[in-house]
């Protein structure tokens, strides 16, 4: 085996869909691209990681709720060039060409162009890792889409789209919870 630096280990964990999480804080809405996601348990439950120093930290700190949208691979100079700029000095939804749409629960809109839309409530900030845990209240998924690869981000300004669908709902069976 081959050493590998220590400071490159999360390149290795970090490939899990990269998502746009929607806010709005009563006056506006704002995006921010978002890499570092897990899933928590089944309820469903997600948690995120952001902090202070992200301008949407600041309306999801206040209103304790936001959307978590997935994009398709398509929307990958979309989602980079969000990721790229504030949300303080640039109305994002207007500069990258997003359809906000409301949301059945959140203040937070949807985003037409996305692959899904899961509107979400905070239940837990841990300040000291800056984690979000979020709890879903209603999702919603976008028919039609040609492009239905997520995007995966490895944490180096690379990303890999979804490759081809292996099933082993069969031998999971036991494993997965109803419905799924």
């Amino acid at each position: 085996m081959q050493i590998l630096k220590l400071s490159r280990a999360f390149t290795w964990i970090e490939p899990g869909p990269v998502v746009l999480i929607s806010t709005c804080d009563g006056r506006k809405n704002n995006l921010m691209t978002i890499s570092w996601t897990m899933v928590v348990d089944f309820t469903p439950r997600f948690a995120l990681t952001t902090g202070a120093w992200n301008h949407s930290f600041r309306a999801l700190d206040k209103t304790r709720e936001c959307v978590v949208a997935i994009p398709g691979a398509d929307l990958l100079d979309v989602v980079v060039g969000i990721g790229t700029c504030s949300g303080a000095e640039v109305d994002k939804f207007a500069k990258f060409h997003l359809t906000p749409l409301p949301a059945k629960i959140v203040r937070a809109p949807l985003i037409q162009e996305c692959l899904a839309n899961i509107e979400c409530k905070v239940v837990d900030i841990v300040r000291r890792h800056d984690i979000v845990v979020l709890e879903a209240v209603a999702a919603h998924r976008t028919a039609g889409r040609k492009e239905t690869r997520m995007l995966h981000a490895v944490g180096d300004g690379t990303f890999i789209a979804d490759g081809r669908r292996l099933d082993r709902r069969k031998a999971m069976a036991a494993k997965l919870p109803p419905g799924v």
